[in-house]
């Protein structure tokens, strides 16, 4: 049987919402809120790296979401911003050049907030991060990674979890993490399997995680050709 499973998220390509041309639109909406729902943090801590204090980083972050998609942002970007990670970043910065001179929170976003985002828990993540002299661009660029890496991660546990074989992907798991397995043989003893069986077990989920994390950078990117630009950028930006 194949590993490629359908994609799953095909109504959250950015480009579909900017397609889409309209705030009316349910799909662009629709669409553009879960990207919004995932990338959030990015965000967060790009905001909280420049210096606003936590509350003021809770309310920009709402309000920049909430400006995007009810002035249908999208519908204006440029053929240069096919990366969503670069579009979000060029305009979280306009953003907060307009709202510099903005004295109360709540007349950010008009008061609605068009889609429910778990910003409260922002600053507990953010509280975490290493205390060093990184910017708010590198900070950004490798939470963005991360959450990229997570969001595969999901699609990958959410397949396992669909079958009978939710066990074996939280065994198989620190193959992914870089954690510490432990010993294969001893693995194999406790899931009743063989070594060579539990070798290719792995082998296939380490596919399927590379499958999933190309299908969700997919989503962020203007063109197919930009996906190993954008893998390699999202490796780097782990690494460093």
């Amino acid at each position: 049987m194949a590993d490629a499973a359908p994609r799953r998220f095909a109504t959250t390509r950015w480009t579909l919402v900017r397609a889409a041309g309209t705030p009316d639109s349910p799909e662009a909406h629709e669409a553009l809120a879960s990207l919004c729902e995932i990338y959030w943090y990015p965000v967060y801590a790009y905001i909280r790296r420049g210096g606003a204090p936590p509350d003021d980083a809770r309310d920009l972050t709402q309000a920049f979401f909430t400006r995007v998609i009810e002035k249908n942002y999208f519908g204006d970007a440029r053929q240069e911003r096919g990366r969503f990670r670069s579009f979000l970043l060029t305009a979280v910065r306009h953003f907060l050049l307009n709202e510099r001179d903005a004295a109360q929170a709540q007349k950010r976003g008009g008061g609605r907030a068009p889609i429910s985002l778990q910003i409260d828990t922002g600053e507990q993540v953010y509280s975490i991060e290493p205390a060093d002299h990184e910017t708010p661009e590198r900070l950004y660029e490798r939470k963005w990674a991360l959450e990229v890496i997570a969001q595969a991660m999901r699609v990958v546990e959410e397949r396992y979890s669909g079958s009978d074989r939710g066990a074996l992907f939280l065994a198989l798991r620190p193959f992914l993490t870089g954690e510490n397995p432990g010993s294969l043989v001893e693995l194999a003893k406790q899931l009743g399997t063989s070594d060579g069986a539990l070798r290719v077990a792995v082998h296939r989920l380490r596919r399927q995680f590379a499958g999933a994390l190309r299908e969700t950078i997919a989503e962020t990117v203007e063109r197919a050709d930009d996906v190993d630009d954008e893998l390699r950028h999202l490796l780097d930006a782990v690494a460093s």
